[in-house]
């Protein structure tokens, strides 16, 4: 299935409760990001459906601001994703969701790269995390 994400989805609310962008009118909204459920780990995590997007009429299925900052992740685009912790998602409650989220990433081939993001991101809390996991699975 077809959806919207990325920047574009970061910038339409969501039903968490995470601050999302706030720079719509900035934004291209003739041809919004898309991706598909079925070419990503994520599969419909964090999709949500008939939502209003700026400039069209129809209704579509859009990444919640987590699935969002995933998905920028996932493709290597840590530039539009910076500022994911405080700015985008700005809700502590919902770290250990992202970061089993994140976890599901770590065959992706830029995986060094999305630790690096998330130590930036998260810090120490991002650190004892993997530290768990590394522990529990030995």
């Amino acid at each position: 299935m077809k959806y919207i994400s990325g920047i574009h989805a970061l910038n339409i609310p969501c039903s968490l409760k995470t601050m999302g962008d706030w720079h719509a009118s900035a934004l291209r909204w003739d041809n919004p990001c898309q991706y598909d459920t079925e070419e990503s780990i994520f599969k419909e995590y964090g999709i949500e459906y008939n939502k209003k997007i700026p400039e069209h009429e129809e209704l579509y299925p859009v990444a919640n601001h987590i699935r969002a900052c995933l998905d920028l992740i996932d493709k290597g685009k840590f530039g539009y994703a910076q500022g994911m912790n405080k700015d985008y998602i700005s809700n502590k409650t919902l770290n250990q969701i992202i970061f089993s989220k994140v976890l599901l990433l770590r065959n992706n081939k830029n995986w060094e790269e999305i630790k690096n993001f998330m130590n930036k991101e998260f810090t120490m809390e991002w650190i004892r995390f993997l530290k768990q996991y590394n522990t529990t699975m030995r």
